[in-house]
């Protein structure tokens, strides 16, 4: 059963990968070499998860390919967007929010490569009613 202690959990499993690439590498690439790192840094830490999901939505009776694509879902429980860039927006922020609704995520968690301390300054966690929903 789905709870959110799991999430938790799983969560700083997560961040824990991405810390460890961002220690390896540090600030500077681009969002899609950050990607190919932590993809690799999951399959060593078997975490399953589904990279740059197209997301298609339900639209007035028919489904659209609006070629979107989640960087990556983990377990599809959450939603991880990945950036590279000088200072998080609050649209970032927002598109997040957006994906986790529409893949009916509980969870998501917005790391930005592009910073001197991951931990400190690199993640945001976000969580909507679907999350507020489990149990502990």
């Amino acid at each position: 059963m789905l709870t959110k202690s799991y999430l938790k959990d799983l969560t700083y499993r997560i961040t824990g990968a991405c810390i460890e690439v961002h220690k390896a590498i540090g600030p500077g690439l681009f969002e899609k070499a950050y990607h190919k790192f932590v993809k690799h840094e999951f399959n060593l830490l078997d975490i399953e998860f589904d990279s740059e999901l197209e997301i298609l939505v339900p639209y007035k009776g028919v489904i659209i390919n609006t070629e979107l694509r989640c960087d990556l879902l983990v377990e599809r429980i959450i939603v991880v967007e990945l950036k590279a860039v000088e200072k998080t927006l609050p649209i970032h922020e927002v598109q997040l929010m957006t994906y986790m609704n529409l893949l009916q995520a509980p969870k998501g968690i917005l790391i930005n490569f592009n910073v001197k301390n991951l931990y400190n300054e690199g993640q945001k966690t976000f969580v909507n009613d679907l999350f507020r929903a489990l149990p502990d």
